[in-house]
């Protein structure tokens, strides 16, 4: 996520460049001792020298500086790295919500790069890429050692040109090969719809400038189509890679009143943030049901566990991610930037979610729902002689599932997403059990 900040930009997600810069990390040592700090860039220099002068062939001196700041950024985490002037304007444009590429969201684990998700309709989506899909090989070359930035620059490329993944996957006997075509890619953070009356549900994938507004647009409309008021919601964060910070604290404002959102805590002063719900414009207390994936990282984490910790909203789903570290983007003087991780952040009751995820309050798997064949089933009136109810004239047939008058027909997709379907239970038991509750 970005967040602009004293000219700066912090980020919690959007796993797709890397890089460095000399002089601004050596400033900041501030734990070294200054005759320490001396024998090391003598060291350093020593080094840079010899090279200069012996190596069998001449190299450019900026490219060994180069080449100094990059092996030095890489043994950071994976997250911190150097923007080339090409890659920090895209930076810009990705969190527009548009750029070029094949739609997916990478990190690095244990030195294999990982999908961190497929961004929606997407060629990476078409094809069916998953969330922690492992890239072997980008077109011949395997990605094993590989930073993230060497990884995208292999991946973009111009619209209507292609690139072979070659993806290793639990349940592989081997690696597949994936051919995909660029595109540019246009990402819709917000789409929302009802299931069914009075139940909606917004899914959020990614967290962009415009996607509070967004947001709140399609809740208006949601209560709209329902009679000006929701009795249930889902909201689904599933392979939701991050994005802007501001937009997911804003947005998980919009459901809580009061209490802490999520803080930051790092070396500098500039690093320890705190971020408070206003009880201005907060939603209604309807139900909220929260659906999380292993590709939900970052930002999207950030919502989901604000709102689990605050009791606003039941988690459905499986582990997150996991990314609970915030990156700072500081831009240099050529017109390049330093992407550097600065803080970790902490969930309201002070839950670091680094390399762990958010735990889902309840523990659902995705399924392949079928419909069970014809002529399997035997009510009694399929039975010979059976007895028929006679209709009173106050009766009136009762109407097909989704039939009901001014209820939405729950839709394709939604029929077969088995977490969605458990979601939708919940809200409708839910009300329920509220209804019994207010009889008694």
């Amino acid at each position: 996520m970005l967040f602009k900040r004293f000219g700066l930009a912090v980020l919690l997600a959007g796993l797709f460049f890397g890089g460095g810069t000399v002089g601004l990390l050596l400033c900041r040592a501030h734990s070294a001792e200054p005759g320490q700090m001396y024998q090391e860039m003598q060291r350093f220099t020593d080094v840079l020298s010899i090279v200069r002068k012996s190596y069998v062939d001449e190299v450019a001196f900026k490219d060994l500086v180069q080449g100094a700041i990059d092996g030095m950024l890489s043994s950071l985490d994976p997250h911190s790295g150097y923007l080339p002037p090409d890659m920090y304007r895209e930076l810009e444009i990705d969190t527009k919500g548009q750029f070029g590429g094949l739609g997916i969201e990478i990190s690095i684990r244990d030195g294999a790069l990982l999908i961190v998700a497929p961004i929606e309709d997407t060629p990476a989506f078409r094809a069916g890429l998953q969330s922690g899909d492992i890239i072997v090989k980008i077109g011949d070359r395997f990605t094993k050692d590989l930073t993230i930035m060497e990884a995208v620059k292999l991946m973009r490329g111009a619209k209507g040109t292609k690139v072979t993944l070659t993806i290793m996957r639990e349940g592989f006997e081997k690696p597949r090969e994936y051919t995909l075509t660029r595109e540019i890619i246009k990402v819709r953070s917000v789409r929302a719809r009802t299931l069914e009356k009075g139940f909606g549900y917004v899914r959020l994938a990614q967290f962009q400038e415009r996607s509070y507004d967004d947001l709140r647009a399609a809740l208006k409309a949601l209560r709209k189509e329902n009679q000006g008021s929701l009795q249930g919601l889902v909201l689904d964060l599933r392979n939701n890679p991050g994005g802007l910070l501001d937009q997911a604290v804003k947005i998980a404002d919009a459901f809580l009143d009061e209490g802490l959102i999520v803080y930051t805590d790092g070396r500098e002063a500039a690093s320890k943030m705190r971020f408070e719900a206003r009880s201005r414009d907060t939603e209604p207390a309807y139900p909220m049901v929260v659906l999380i994936n292993g590709g939900t990282a970052s930002a999207s984490e950030i919502v989901a566990g604000a709102l689990q910790d605050h009791g606003r909203a039941v988690v459905l789903g499986t582990q997150s991610f996991g990314k609970g570290s915030v990156q700072t983007v500081i831009p240099l003087g050529d017109d390049s930037g330093l992407r550097l991780t600065t803080a970790r952040y902490f969930t309201p009751k002070g839950t670091s979610i680094q390399a762990k995820g958010i735990s889902p309050d309840i523990e659902v798997k995705p399924l392949e729902i079928r419909e069970a064949a014809e002529g399997l089933t035997v009510r009694e009136q399929d039975l010979r002689n059976h007895i028929d109810t006679p209709e009173l004239p106050s009766e009136k047939p009762a109407p097909a599932p989704g039939e009901e008058p001014g209820n939405a027909a729950l839709q394709d997709q939604d029929q077969k997403d088995y977490q969605l379907l458990r979601a939708l239970d919940l809200l409708k038991g839910w009300q329920i059990f509220n209804s019994l509750k207010r009889a008694a």
